[in-house]
């Protein structure tokens, strides 16, 4: 409160500046009352009622100047009261504004941290989801119009091999992506088209067999088949 401390100074130092004045100007009345004359005469009557009524009249100036400048330091006073407490109630309301300034910048700041730690979070999923989408462009087997029509035929050829041949076939075929811990690659895309263009019942009876003979092969053709798509 450094700022009430300084008006209360001031106050202060005002109110002693006001008595000091006046004080100084009441002896400086006194002082010039001084008689004129070194030596005493003798006093008439007329001189002694005139003295005695110049006396009268000055000690009612005195009261009055007296009067009027304790109305005056207690008028002083009084504003010097009102502007204390004016400066007091701004002081309040200044350090009430600092206050819920305080306040909402700290709930701003949280805010933010908030908002920064939700975009991390969301930069963050949608990273995810990009990679999962390209995971799944590449993993997934497209056939378009021109190959459909091979791969039919190939299939068909396959429906009529016996199924342990058939199985070695696609194991030679997919032995360099399988080596390399791959599941994408030309020749086991092609595996993956020849399955899923087959008949049910000799799509069966391969995958069984490879998976009697390389059963991770055939859990990897499995899961590949599902995402096989056929475009226009």
């Amino acid at each position: 409160m450094n700022k009430k401390l300084i008006i209360i100074g001031s106050a202060a130092g005002l109110v002693t500046f006001a008595v000091a004045f006046f004080g100084m100007r009441m002896l400086g009345k006194s002082d010039n009352q001084v008689p004129a004359q070194e030596m005493p005469q003798p006093k008439t009557e007329d001189a002694k009622s005139a003295e005695k009524e110049g006396q009268t009249k000055q000690e009612a100036q005195t009261e009055e100047t007296q009067g009027l400048t304790q109305k005056q330091l207690k008028s002083l006073a009084y504003e010097l009261r009102e502007k204390i407490n004016e400066y007091d109630n701004k002081v309040k309301e200044l350090d009430l504004r600092e206050a819920r300034v305080q306040m909402t910048q700290e709930t701003l700041k949280k805010d933010i941290e908030t908002l920064n730690q939700l975009r991390v979070e969301t930069a963050t999923m949608v990273a995810n989801f990009k990679e999962q989408r390209n995971q799944l462009l590449e993993s997934r087997a497209a056939i378009n119009r021109n190959e459909k029509a091979n791969f039919t035929t190939i299939a068909a050829t396959y429906d009529k091999m016996d199924p342990a041949g058939a199985s070695k076939i696609i194991i030679s075929m997919c032995a360099k992506q399988m080596e390399a811990g791959k599941i994408e690659g030309s020749n086991m895309d092609d595996a993956v088209k020849i399955l899923f263009y087959m008949t049910e019942r000799g799509k069966a009876k391969v995958l069984a067999e490879l998976a009697s003979t390389e059963p991770k092969l055939a859990a990897v053709l499995c899961q590949r088949l599902k995402k096989v798509v056929e475009q226009d």
